[in-house]
C-alpha cells in the first residue's frame, strides 16, 4: 500500500515540477520576445507622414522629416508649370530613365502624381545637402527657370528636381513614395499607385 501511494506522490509531483517548469519558461520569454519588437520611437520614424495641403498657396513649399530625411512639398503655379521645360536641353535626365530616383507614376515631366504639386527628397544627389529653393526665374544666373539650388557644390535641379548636366550631383532628387488621401491631403510613405 505504501508502495501504491508513493508511487502516486511521485507521479504527482513530477506533473507538478513539469508544469511550473513550462509555466516559468513562458512567462521568461514574454518580455525576451516583447523587446525584440521596435520601440514606438523607431515605429514613428518609419511611419508615414500626413500633409494637409489646403493652406498651401501656389508658389509656396513646405518642409516636412520623414523617416530622418528632409522632403520639399512644393505646390507650383502655373508660370512654374509653363517653365518646367524651358532648360530641358541642359539637363541631365531630362526623361527620369533613372528609374530609382522616383515610383512609376513620377516618372513624367512633373515628376508628380498631379502636375501642381512636387513631392521631393530634400537632398543633394552628390553628398546630401540640403538644396535651397531658388523659384524665381534669373535669380541664380541670366538662364535660370527656377528651381533648386545646392550652395555647397553647387549642383543645380530644376522646378521638378531634375538635375542640370554639368554639375557634381549624378541624378536627380528622390521623388518619395506618396500618395493623394484626399484632394487636400497627402501621405508620404505610402506608396500605392497614382491615387
Amino acid at each position: 500500500m505504501t508502495d501504491d501511494v508513493d508511487r502516486n506522490r511521485r507521479h504527482f509531483l513530477t506533473l507538478a515540477t513539469a508544469v511550473t517548469g513550462v509555466v516559468g519558461i513562458a512567462a521568461a520569454s514574454v518580455p525576451f520576445l516583447a523587446s525584440l519588437q521596435p520601440s514606438a520611437r523607431a515605429q514613428a520614424l518609419g511611419a508615414p507622414v500626413e500633409v494637409p495641403l489646403g493652406s498651401l498657396d501656389p508658389g509656396e513649399m513646405v518642409r516636412v522629416m520623414w523617416r530622418g530625411k528632409l522632403v520639399y512639398v512644393l505646390r507650383r503655379d502655373p508660370t512654374m508649370l509653363e517653365r518646367l521645360n524651358a532648360a530641358r536641353e541642359l539637363l541631365k535626365d531630362p526623361d527620369s530613365l533613372v528609374v530609382e530616383q522616383q515610383p512609376a507614376y513620377a516618372a513624367n515631366d512633373h515628376r508628380s502624381v498631379k502636375p501642381e504639386y512636387l513631392v521631393i527628397e530634400g537632398a543633394c544627389t552628390h553628398l546630401g545637402c540640403a538644396p535651397l529653393p531658388q523659384f524665381a526665374a534669373g535669380s541664380l544666373e541670366a538662364d535660370w527657370q527656377g528651381g533648386f539650388f545646392c550652395p555647397c557644390h553647387g549642383s543645380k535641379f530644376d522646378l521638378s528636381g531634375r538635375v542640370y548636366d554639368g554639375v557634381p550631383a549624378p541624378t536627380n532628387l528622390r521623388v518619395p513614395p506618396y500618395r493623394f488621401v484626399r484632394d487636400d491631403l497627402i501621405m508620404i510613405g505610402v506608396d500605392s499607385g497614382a491615387a
